[in-house]
């Protein structure tokens, strides 16, 4: 056969075989497959890319009679209903005798489930075609990451019972997470959204089925109810300085902080104590949750060996400090969310585990930013950055190398 000379063309030719296939199902996951190359070569916006790409390809097929562009032609019909064109499109005289089906389903159940620690969702929707024909009943699963504020991976697969028992096991063997009946409307709207940012990131995650599933994935959520009231994250003030007071003191007088010493510094030592507990505090401000007693191994590691080294400048007492203060303040996190023991236990084995490559960071000095590392240098040469007239002799006379840092 001759090369495709169009991409249409050779969306065509991947598909010749779509009038094979023994289910609705199956023609549905080619489908999102083949669309799932669109998605993932975007570069901004996918899910408006799909549906161009869509739009483009109906209208450049429209005269193509043979029974494999005819079905593919109904298979994109199904999956991305609001491309143009789709309302023109008609089934072959050869078509499949699951063709009717395509699209046909209803929802049979849907859950939620995660860690303990909130880091992650996973959401589990089953589906079963109107008509047997379509093919099997099937699971739809989508995992949000709260860390990073997207919809980390997506998959569309069955038997849907299987699958369904496999994570209640999961659940229930392991004390760490947790397993739930999920509102249709709360789910549709929490994967929905997160999947929103996934489809604008520059990058996407590396593994797992989220392209070739997208497009098969955003039609079965297309068919669940939505909420009265949309979905969002919850407004969340940040902490007022009285509060974050508060919150200190607390922290202070707790036999999390007393088991760790911190109750008795005092001293030069203070002034660390009282800065690596702002930053803590700060770094929970960045998360859209804004919890502070949220932190967890992946926490942790956000906190200990990224952010701090990207966000602050520290001396050697804070950074001798920072890791003991972590460890003390996620214990007492774990303890006021009423966390298992094995939680806390798991989380500050991890803390300890990461201090070896905090300490290298920190004296390498590598994951600061150009501001961050100007400020250290600025430190590191006995400048007052208080001194108005002392930082602007600083910065004149260093004006040279901090061009050359920031280019």
């Amino acid at each position: 056969m001759a090369t495709p000379q169009t991409p249409y063309d050779a969306v065509l030719h991947a598909a010749r075989d779509v009038t094979k296939l023994e289910s609705a199902l199956d023609a549905e996951m080619l489908g999102s497959a083949l669309l799932g190359s669109v998605y993932a070569i975007a570069e901004t916006d996918r899910d408006t890319a799909v549906r161009e790409f869509v739009t483009g390809f109906l209208a450049a097929t429209a005269r193509r009679r043979i029974a494999a562009a005819t079905t593919i032609r109904q298979v994109f019909a199904a999956l991305v209903p609001t491309a143009e064109g789709v309302e023109r499109v008609r089934p072959g005289s050869q078509a499949p005798a699951w063709s009717g089906q395509l699209g046909r389903v209803h929802l049979t159940g849907s859950w939620a489930y995660g860690d303990v620690y909130g880091d992650q969702t996973s959401y589990l929707a089953t589906f079963a075609y109107d008509d047997a024909a379509g093919g099997p009943e099937h699971a739809l699963v989508a995992l949000v990451d709260h860390n990073i504020g997207i919809t980390k991976d997506i998959f569309v697969g069955g038997p849907a019972e299987r699958i369904l028992d496999q994570v209640r096991q999961m659940c229930a063997d392991d004390e760490l997470t947790w397993f739930r009946t999920e509102d249709p409307a709360r789910l549709r709207g929490e994967v929905a959204r997160h999947l929103s940012v996934t489809d604008d990131l520059g990058e996407l995650p590396g593994e797992g089925s989220l392209a070739t599933d997208r497009a098969l994935v955003g039609a079965r959520l297309a068919m669940l109810p939505t909420a009265a009231v949309p979905t969002g994250p919850d407004e969340v003030e940040p902490l007022s300085a009285a509060e974050r007071t508060d919150l200190v003191r607390r922290f202070l007088a707790s036999p999390e902080a007393a088991r760790f010493g911190l109750d008795t510094v005092d001293g030069p030592e203070l002034a660390s104590l009282h800065f690596c507990l702002s930053l803590l505090l700060d770094h929970a401000a960045s998360f859209p949750d804004s919890d502070p007693m949220r932190w967890s191994p992946a926490v942790s590691g956000l906190f200990l060996l990224d952010w701090v080294h990207r966000r602050a400048v520290l001396d050697m007492d804070d950074a001798a400090m920072l890791p003991r203060v972590l460890r003390a303040w996620a214990r007492y996190a774990s303890q006021q969310r009423g966390l298992p023991e094995a939680a806390a236990e798991r989380t500050d084995e991890a803390i300890e585990e990461m201090v070896p490559e905090f300490a290298r960071l920190y004296s390498t000095g590598e994951r600061r930013s150009p501001a961050t590392a100007a400020v250290a240098q600025l430190m590191a040469d006995g400048v007052d950055p208080d001194d108005p007239a002392a930082l602007d002799a600083w910065i004149e006379a260093n004006r040279h190398r901090l061009a050359d840092d920031g280019a």
